[in-house]
């Protein structure tokens, strides 16, 4: 299975130099920034330096993070990219990411990309393990990751620095077994 990847109002594929403007305009929000690691403003120069670097990437290659663009079915909009890193030091397990610009948020468009990752990571690189790691503020992501069926395993106290300060995480995880045992068959649960 190979990109693109579709929900029903979505699909996920590769990144193109037409996204650029819509990318850094959402990574040039400092409510989206806030909890990732780059800075705001987002330059349109980073953005097409960003795409052209994801353009010479394939998904899955261990030890690099591979980003994917969300766009909306309806109208080809870009409005947000989930990415994911398979670990350099044991490649049945990955870490997972998500954005998604703000206009577009509390829809259930973000948990319907991130199922959709879950799934194509799970069943195209036949992965043991995903993880998330996510800022203990960011309690719409906590929800999100719980939502579709991680479970939190860790509070890492202070564990990074930010923008800063000295930030701290939950660490989620989902083994495959418990994704082909639960939530895999369920619908997509809308956002709270």
């Amino acid at each position: 299975m190979t990109l693109p990847l579709e929900t029903p109002r979505l699909r996920l594929r590769a990144f193109q130099m037409e996204d650029a403007a819509d990318f850094a305009a959402y990574r040039s929000d400092p409510l989206v920034a806030r909890y990732q690691g780059w800075q705001a403003p987002f330059s349109l120069d980073q953005a097409h330096e960003f795409i052209a670097e994801m353009q010479t990437t394939r998904p899955g290659i261990p030890d690099e993070w591979y980003q994917i663009a969300i766009e909306l079915k309806q109208d080809g909009r870009l409005i947000g990219d989930c990415a994911f890193y398979i670990l350099p030091e044991d490649g049945q397990q990955a870490e997972i990411g998500f954005t998604l610009t703000r206009a577009y948020q509390g829809q259930g468009l973000a948990t319907e990309a991130v199922t959709r990752l879950i799934d194509y990571l799970f069943d195209t690189f036949q992965l043991h393990r995903l993880r998330a790691l996510c800022d203990v503020d960011n309690r719409a992501s906590s929800r999100l990751l719980e939502r579709v069926g991680m479970r939190r395993e860790a509070h890492f106290i202070e564990n990074f620095w930010s923008k800063g300060e000295w930030r701290s995480e939950y660490g989620y995880g989902l083994l495959r077994r418990e994704r082909n045992n639960s939530t895999k068959d369920h619908p997509i649960l809308p956002e709270a």
